[in-house]
């Protein structure tokens, strides 16, 4: 079997995969490259969303009877391709709060200015930033499933007003976290911090673009730990440039891994973190314990936690 996009090199650690013979790939593979890679292996745990399996993909595996993908979600799976491939497709548990705390270490890293001051610190200067205090700021929140309202909670806990939308928000439901529901073009003309938290789909794609980032307040920040393409990323690194916006804490990407020239890595005011909003010994502990059992589970012609 192999595991796959195991950047942290954890997945031997995290789990006991004792009577399994494993080849462990750290660094991240397409096309041709990963198509080798793979050639012979029956089983393959991919780590989350890293490697897309689409049908050209799938079709160049002809050996893969069993995929494992940690955690629940199948965005980056062609799950019909898969199936008519004669392909088992697994999830595993791991979810937690690892996201939303990330969420507010990019919001305290952007409110402080901590990239800027940590630097200044190292080069001997001391205190060029001003700090905007959270307590009495209005947090908006775009979503508030599961990760929303944890956030919500900890934007409460830091004495923050806190706002919410969706498309299909419930009033009385955001009330009972503690949140007010409000209209998007409320939420983005009044949040001190635009944090996104809701899941990409046709809808959502764009759903933070040109107008809508010039319709925040221009001293706001823009947080997204949920996925890429939910903001047009031209359109935030133009903002950023121009200062629509105070800046940016970005964890997930259009294209990942970022590639080197990417346009946010040269835009100012930002605090850019490698898709490490479930990335912790916990989670990872869920993931590839998880994954063990599905092979068991398959391997006793009982598969688990099917996907699809």
């Amino acid at each position: 079997m192999a595991v796959i996009d195991d950047y942290q090199q954890a997945a031997l650690g995290s789990a006991d995969w004792s009577g399994l013979e494993i080849a462990a790939f750290v660094d991240h593979a397409e096309g041709d490259v990963l198509v080798a890679r793979l050639a012979g292996f029956p089983v393959v745990v991919a780590t989350r969303e890293r490697t897309r399996f689409d049908a050209a993909l799938i079709g160049r595996l002809p050996d893969l009877r069993l995929l494992v993908s940690t955690g629940m979600g199948a965005a980056h799976l062609d799950l019909p391709a898969l199936q008519d491939a004669g392909v088992t497709v697994c999830g595993t548990p791991g979810s937690g709060t690892s996201t939303g705390e990330l969420t507010f270490a990019l919001i305290l890293g952007l409110a402080r200015h901590l990239l800027t001051e940590d630097a200044d610190v190292r080069a001997g200067r001391f205190g060029r930033t001003v700090g905007t205090d959270l307590a009495g700021a209005r947090l908006g929140l775009i979503g508030l499933g599961r990760l929303g309202t944890q956030v919500a909670r900890i934007g409460i806990a830091f004495g923050m007003e806190v706002v919410a939308w969706s498309a299909h928000l419930d009033a009385d439901a955001a009330a009972a976290h503690g949140v007010r529901a409000v209209g998007f073009g409320e939420l983005l003309a009044t949040s001190d911090v635009v944090s996104v938290h809701t899941r990409l789909s046709d809808r959502t794609r764009g759903l933070v673009g040109a107008a809508e980032l010039a319709a925040m307040k221009r001293g706001a920040y823009l947080v997204n730990t949920s996925r890429g393409p939910i903001v047009d990323e031209a359109a935030l690194v133009a903002a950023l440039h121009a200062g629509t916006i105070a800046g940016a804490g970005i964890d997930v990407y259009d294209r990942e891994p970022l590639p080197a020239d990417g346009p946010l890595l040269t835009a100012p005011r930002t605090l850019l973190t490698p898709h490490i909003g479930y990335v912790t010994a916990d989670v990872y502990r869920e993931f590839y314990g998880g994954a063990v059992e599905d092979i068991a589970a398959w391997r006793a012609g009982a598969p688990i936690r099917l996907l699809g």
